[in-house]
């Protein structure tokens, strides 16, 4: 049984295009898996608490060393990291947000990036002391975008600052492979027009398409 890990990070919650994405991407995986387990995880609705001393103190120290205190600490981190372990895709919808990611979901992967559970740091391996301790998972990510054009040569090529952010950190350290990462996005919100009605619709069949087509690989 597939277990699909399902982060939602828009602040809007009945208008939102990314949440109606990973709805139907949820959706295309069941008419092909229907006994896939689903974990919701809503970051929009309630996000993550964001990183601070008391945390990194904690997370830098052996396990063994910890007080209770720094255990209480990084008790949200490990439960998201659980989450993390635990699924075979993890499937985001977010929207761009300032040409970045939304506050939420930057808290949200702050939180499950830590040495000792999803990576490990050897100054042995020499310039690129970090490496993966997770393998063999795939990551979808639903956007929607106010403006058009992020593509490679288009007229705001360069300007999409999330798309890389979300690969490296999955390529780096989550020990996702660049095949097995997909991307689907609606644009044109902002103009409100037949445009964005196209690609708000062509972006939902892709996404119903998407998840029925991974889940008949998964098989």
């Amino acid at each position: 049984m597939t277990v699909l890990l399902r982060v939602d990070a828009s602040a809007r919650l009945d208008r939102s295009i990314t949440r109606q994405l990973t709805e139907r991407f949820v959706d295309g995986w069941r008419s092909s898996e229907p006994g896939v387990q689903v974990l919701p995880r809503d970051i929009g609705r309630n996000p993550p608490s964001i990183v601070t001393e008391a945390w990194i103190s904690a997370g830098f120290l052996p396990p063994e060393q910890r007080t209770q205190e720094m255990k209480d600490a990084l008790a949200e981190s490990m439960a998201l990291i659980d989450e993390v372990r635990q699924a075979d895709v993890i499937v985001i919808g977010s929207p761009l947000y300032n040409y970045g990611l939304p506050g939420a979901l930057k808290a949200w992967v702050d939180q499950i990036i830590r040495i000792g559970e999803t990576f490990s740091f050897d100054l042995e391996r020499g310039d690129f002391p970090i490496q993966s301790t997770l393998s063999g998972k795939t990551l979808v990510v639903l956007s929607s975008r106010g403006e058009f054009g992020f593509e490679p040569g288009g007229i705001r090529d360069g300007w999409n600052h999330m798309s890389p952010h979300l690969r490296t950190i999955a390529t780096r350290l989550l020990g996702i492979t660049e095949g097995d990462i997909y991307e689907i996005a609606s644009e044109y919100q902002e103009f409100n027009d037949e445009r964005h009605q196209r690609s708000r619709e062509q972006a939902l069949r892709d996404a119903v398409e998407l998840g029925s087509r991974l889940a008949t690989l998964a098989e």
